[in-house]
């Protein structure tokens, strides 16, 4: 039996459903999933009707960051989602700016937040349906894990999520984990040119993998690759503080980022630093296709 979701879009740039549709097995998944309603897939309803009562819904996708003054088919998407939250199993939300607010906290609505949070805090709007709620954030999502997670809500599997309610199967890891440039990262070289293979670009190029939650370097975007692979700095875009400001900068205090690798000490950093710093690593100079 076909698992029904009503994919809702709130405040949002629309990136996540285009991101969607790069899942490479989408045909299978409409086989085993169907749209109550969703803005680009057929769907059995339209906006209007989803929107003006009850459709029996599995799961609510809910893309985009909230306002009360938010209108969808002329009616608040609070409202809406108060309409759908007590009768599915599931809530979804898609993307960093449903799950934490995003970029569109600097829109001109009002109170503009996550469906859960904005960035750390709690908000209390939807408190009673909270442990139905799973976060999927990301800018855009990554389809794979999106997709992962509905089948494992559609196959009722049991999964554990972190304070922010993101699933640990896929947000359990650092983007770090997995990254082509460990050793470069573990002997600080970071003489990276942007699009290039060499160097790591966590000390000098703002790169966020390793405090940001995600599994891009082990599920890789398009099956291929991923954005630290292709030489782009990680921008910690499945954060409750993204956006940064100087993405491509890192933020030091005496020559110290700001930002360490999660659960190391700044002393524990200092001291393994020094010693790292005493090696020369000759292939660390060379680019990986040179003769």
């Amino acid at each position: 039996m076909k698992c029904k979701i009503f994919w809702l879009s709130a405040i949002t740039c629309n990136g996540n459903i285009h991101s969607f549709l790069n899942y490479p097995q989408i045909e299978q998944f409409l086989e085993d999933f169907e749209f109550v309603y969703n803005p680009l897939f057929e769907s059995k309803a339209n906006l209007e009707a989803v929107v003006s009562r009850y459709h029996e819904t599995d799961i609510l996708v809910i893309e985009g960051a909230i306002s009360e003054a938010f209108l969808r088919g002329g009616k608040s998407i609070i409202d809406i989602i108060n309409m759908y939250a007590p009768y599915v199993k599931k809530i979804v939300t898609v993307g960093t700016c449903a799950t934490f607010g995003g970029i569109f906290r600097q829109s001109p609505y009002l109170d503009v937040r996550g469906v859960l949070f904005d960035e750390t805090q709690s908000v209390d709007t939807f408190a009673r349906v909270k442990d139905k709620v799973v976060s999927v954030s990301g800018c855009p999502i990554h389809p794979e894990v999106l997709a992962n997670t509905l089948y494992m809500i559609k196959n009722e599997m049991t999964f554990a999520v972190d304070h922010y309610h993101r699933p640990k199967p896929f947000f359990g890891y650092t983007v770090h984990n997995g990254c082509t440039r460990n050793e470069y990262f573990e002997y600080k070289v970071d003489k990276h040119q942007f699009g290039e293979k060499e160097g790591c670009m966590f000390y000098d190029h703002g790169c966020q993998a390793p405090y940001t939650h995600g599994s891009c370097n082990k599920i890789l975007w398009n099956e291929v690759n991923s954005k630290t692979r292709a030489g782009q700095p990680c921008m910690g875009c499945t954060e409750p503080d993204f956006p940064k400001i100087d993405l491509f900068n890192t933020k030091k205090n005496m020559g110290i980022p700001q930002y360490l690798p999660l659960g190391i000490a700044k002393r524990t950093y200092i001291t393994l630093a020094g010693v790292v710093k005493a090696f020369k690593i000759e292939r660390f100079e060379q680019r990986i296709t040179d003769e």
